[in-house]
């Protein structure tokens, strides 16, 4: 059992009152990890130290900030193996998905400290003689960062970094699913040298989390917010964020469809789909949700891909981590009983129960339904599970209206050996994300990250995120004698 502090001020504190709450392991029912369970006052205390430190932090030479978030990488990956145990403690996964989150989560900090140097501006032409007009990118202040459970490391870590490269401070609060994981993120950062109050840590328990987040955002000195978690608590997150009139990054829920046209490679895109589907036990925000395929090569493709699925390796993944473990254990029990619901619906109404089904353990099998009609939940409803359904069409207009019918927009993923027509195909396709000929979870440090609709607003990553974290201030210099009507 994992027993962990709060950081505010480079201290390590626990609650006022001292209050604690336990995230329990979800195959053994045992205590993973304790943590403090956080008061409003312990919120505003965080953030106060947060704004304490920003203007020696947004002072600081680029240089000396990429030093840092170079040192914070190496610090990170060093405890590879730690965060590959309370992985799989708090959220039950996979040494593959564990060390793939670390390898991902590093490569961010890289990319961070690189753009240190590269938060510019512009020279912009005036008509007012003499006048040397500038666009700066700038700071914004104290930045707070809320990361969810599924992939902790890789979202904790870009939930702060880029925020850091641009000179803000952070209070990341941590998911009440993996507070030991997430702090792990901060501990390792903070060893790296950041100073003290740069990077503040917050835990709470999960009926305090609306009151703790609205001081947070309340508080004047919290500038930007960003959110990574389901649409329903981003609408939560956003409405509070308008009232306090702070702007926000949400990367929320996703349906992400991936299209097999006629003319796909099939092998390709059975490699695609049941990596994209299955990763993770299928609880990834990019996860292919959806599986749209033309009637043509539908049986081949169903038949490879239940081939493929039905031999996925499965097991706990605490006993299990000295060998390949692609479905480790989802994260709690309400996750198993909506897949269950989402396949006996299914079933009931139609669908084909290709591999897999209903079952009685965390370590689900992967399951796949063909012939899903929108008249089914699993049709639209986010599974955030290993359960997935297939969708047979009848030509390149009806794949993309399937596509295009769900309420999100994060990730699609279309397959075709015509690269020209798929990519007409993906330009039509109402999402933030489209691959072509490449799998629906696909994540990069450098790369613009986010959706659309139902799956949110703003940008990670790359110098998108220079603009979600820095504010445009309109400077002037008069460089000659300027003449006045009056």
């Amino acid at each position: 059992m994992k027993d962990i502090c709060m950081i505010i001020g480079g201290q390590s504190v626990r609650a006022h009152p001292d209050e604690c709450f336990e995230r329990l392991d979800p195959l053994s029912g045992e205590v993973a990890s304790r943590a403090p369970a956080a008061s409003v006052q312990d919120a505003r205390d965080a953030v106060d130290a947060g704004a304490a430190a920003f203007p020696a932090w947004a002072a600081m030479g680029p240089s000396a900030r990429r030093t840092l978030l170079l040192a914070g990488a190496r610090e990170l990956a060093a405890r590879c193996d730690e965060f590959t145990d309370l992985m799989a403690r708090e959220t039950g996964a996979s040494r593959l998905w564990a060390e793939f989150n670390v390898h991902l989560a590093e490569n961010m900090l890289i990319e961070a400290a690189s753009l240190t140097t590269q938060i510019g501006g512009e020279v912009i032409p005036s008509d007012q003689a003499g006048s040397l007009s500038l666009a700066l990118r700038v700071p914004a202040g104290v930045v707070l960062a809320i990361a969810p459970w599924n992939a902790p490391v890789i979202l904790g870590v870009r939930s702060l970094a880029i925020a850091l490269a641009c000179g803000n401070t952070v209070v990341m609060k941590a998911s009440e699913l993996c507070p030991a994981t997430h702090g792990l993120i901060v501990e390792a950062l903070n060893c790296a040298g950041l100073p003290a109050g740069v990077l503040n840590f917050i835990t709470n328990a999960p009926q305090d989390a609306e009151a703790v987040v609205e001081a947070m955002i309340a508080h004047p000195a919290v500038r930007r917010i960003n959110f990574t978690g389901s649409t329903r608590v981003g609408k939560l997150i956003a409405e509070t964020c308008a009232r306090y009139l702070k702007p926000s990054v949400l990367e929320l829920g996703g349906k992400a469809p991936l299209l097999v046209l006629d003319d796909a490679n099939i092998d390709a895109a059975v490699d695609a789909a049941c990596f994209g589907a299955f990763m993770n036990s299928g609880q990834i925000c990019m996860s292919t949700e959806r599986l749209v395929v033309d009637r043509q090569v539908a049986d081949e493709f169903v038949a490879k891909l239940a081939y493929k699925t039905s031999r996925l390796p499965k097991g706990d993944p605490r006993i299990h981590a000295d060998r390949p473990t692609v479905l480790g254990a989802v994260v709690d029990r309400a996750t198993l009983a909506r897949c269950n619901a989402l396949i006996a619906d299914a079933l009931a109404q139609g669908a084909t129960l290709v591999c897999g089904g209903v079952g009685d353990s965390l370590i689900m099998q992967a399951t796949l339904l063909d012939h899903v009609t929108e008249r089914m939940r699993l049709y639209s409803e986010e599974s955030f599970g290993p359960v997935k359904g297939i969708v047979r069409v009848a030509g390149v207009e009806a794949a993309i209206a399937c596509a295009n019918d769900n309420p999100y927009g994060l990730s699609a993923a279309v397959f075709g050996n015509d690269v020209a027509r798929a990519l007409g195909v993906a330009k039509r396709i109402d999402t933030g994300i489209c691959h072509i000929n490449g799998p629906t979870v696909h994540d990069e440090a450098q790369m613009p990250f986010g959706g659309v609709k139902g799956s949110g607003w703003g940008r990670f990553g790359g110098k998108a995120g220079i603009d979600a974290f820095t504010e445009l201030r309109w400077m002037t210099i008069q460089t000659t004698p300027r003449e006045y009507p009056f």
